[in-house]
């Protein structure tokens, strides 16, 4: 019976141990950045003021909500690569590329650092995407894409509210 159970906790899905495990570190980093960018963004929807308050607060909700979506899709795709997703703040501290905002932000810094983390976010897909796809890992390249077209719209239509 032991080895029963032993052979069914085997991940044998075609891709090495060693493969899997550099493909969830890149996904880490990539929860990091998404958990981060969505702090971030739903700070600047509890905090933002002035003239274009009601488009952006609703704005930011948009935005918030698909972020906290994509951290469970991230998280559980880590987990099917059989290894534990971060979910404390250091990790994700120490994984994110994005930077944390402190203080009061007017509304065009807010759009602005939103921008920047949308764009983050692309950054680290693409670079988790080279090693999925070298593994044949379509799943894992699959959920990058759909990552990377989202953030490079939202970071296009965040950075069209700054236009004079």
């Amino acid at each position: 019976m032991a080895d029963k159970k032993k052979a069914v906790s085997k991940i044998d899905i075609g891709i090495s141990d060693k493969t899997r495990k550099a493909i969830a570190s890149e996904l880490s980093r990539l929860l990091a950045d998404t958990y981060t960018l969505y702090l971030k963004t739903h700070n600047f929807h509890w905090n933002v003021t002035g003239p274009m308050f009601q488009t952006l607060h609703l704005m930011f909700m948009d935005l918030y909500n698909e972020q906290w979506m994509a951290v469970d899709l991230i998280a559980e795709r880590i987990r099917a690569l059989g290894f534990p997703a971060p979910g404390s703040y250091r990790e994700f501290t120490a994984l994110s590329s994005i930077q944390e905002s402190h203080g009061a932000t007017a509304a065009k810094d807010m759009i602005r650092q939103l921008v920047e983390g949308q764009e983050a976010v692309v950054r680290t897909a693409r670079s988790a995407f080279s090693v999925a796809e070298q593994a044949n890992d379509q799943p894992t390249c699959d959920l990058l894409t759909q990552r990377m077209q989202i953030h490079e719209k939202n970071a296009w239509m965040l950075r069209s509210l700054l236009e004079e």
